[in-house]
């Protein structure tokens, strides 16, 4: 599986069904189910609109939730678990890991069993306005550490070609997709980047 392109993450907010069906029409290479109260129905619905557009989905924070709707993994973040518990019982499954700004949690994660890697805040995220700030220059650092590194914060279709250009394989955003007037054309745009 090749994970490289936009990684989108469900909003908090608005119709999250239809809006993740417009990103997915739109060209998306992975799908983040994040959501701060769990909705079993809207993961479901999710994790099935995934599957129509053959696109892997991932459910945030939650390894039960993953492994009960038969996701294709979990991304943790720190204080979310165990990685190398989540790897146990995730056999087969994708399995991504949130690093920060830090290098040596990245090579901890991946000693644990993670498939890719995150860091972030790379700009100033609306979502999470107080997050630590990741360096461009942290991507070139991971980039021997032979996984797909996501860039995730403040991610627009405007500032992704640096991201991109400093070594990140995949772009998590939330507020420049779903946030966009034209959601698919959002995601398109930020596919052709990757072209």
């Amino acid at each position: 599986m090749k994970l490289r392109g936009l990684y989108a993450i469900t909003p908090e907010s608005g119709d999250v069904e239809r809006n993740t069906r417009l990103a997915l029409e739109g060209g998306i290479a992975l799908l983040q189910y994040r959501q701060k109260k769990r909705d079993v129905a809207l993961a479901r619905a999710i994790v099935r609109l995934g599957r129509e557009f053959r696109v892997p989905v991932i459910i945030n924070d939650d390894v039960e939730l993953a492994l009960e709707l038969g996701a294709d993994g979990a991304h943790l973040g720190r204080g979310d678990g165990d990685l190398a518990a989540a790897r146990g019982r995730l056999r087969g499954k994708l399995l991504g890991a949130s690093c920060y700004d830090e290098l040596q949690s990245a090579q901890a994660a991946l000693q644990a069993g993670a498939d890719y890697v995150a860091f972030g805040s790379v700009f100033p995220s609306p979502t999470k306005p107080g997050a630590v700030r990741a360096p461009l220059s942290l991507f070139a650092q991971a980039k021997p550490l032979g996984v797909p590194i996501a860039a995730i914060g403040g991610i627009t279709v405007d500032n992704a070609p640096m991201v991109i250009a400093a070594g990140a394989d995949l772009l998590a955003v939330i507020s420049d997709l779903f946030d966009a007037a034209d959601i698919r054309q959002r995601a398109r745009d930020y596919g052709k980047l990757f072209a």
